[in-house]
């Protein structure tokens, strides 16, 4: 099984906020539906290519959490995302780190309190 991983869910308690948030920091459109009764964003998707691709839920089973799993989101400049993540309600829970060959990583919290982390490619 290669990239096991094919859908995530970020949970949320301001669907209107989240959405701005992760629209304006990843530079990305997201999609609104009500799916089984849960407010939720879709993430973009492309069929048949490599990755994960998901949702932002909102309802009462979906508790945002800085202490559970950690989503890793592949950005092509994690600098220009650590910035709008901060000046857009997010904050920086771990700086840039250099990784060898692997690239970087880092850490924000969302909008909506959810340890969310950055990798990027080595330049």
């Amino acid at each position: 099984m290669v990239n096991p991983v094919f859908y995530f869910e970020i949970p949320v308690t301001d669907m209107d906020r989240a959405v701005r948030f992760y629209a304006t920091v990843f530079e990305l459109e997201l999609t609104r539906q009500t799916i089984d009764g849960y407010d939720m964003a879709l993430f973009p998707r492309v069929d048949d290519a490599p990755g994960a691709s998901g949702v932002l839920a909102a309802g009462d089973v979906y508790v945002p959490s800085k202490s559970g799993v950690v989503l890793y989101i592949d950005v092509p400049d994690i600098d220009s995302v650590l910035s709008r993540a901060a000046a857009h309600g997010g904050a920086v829970l771990y700086e840039k780190k250099d990784i060898g060959d692997a690239g970087f990583v880092a850490e924000i919290e969302d909008s909506e309190g959810n340890r969310i982390g950055l990798t990027s490619p080595n330049r």
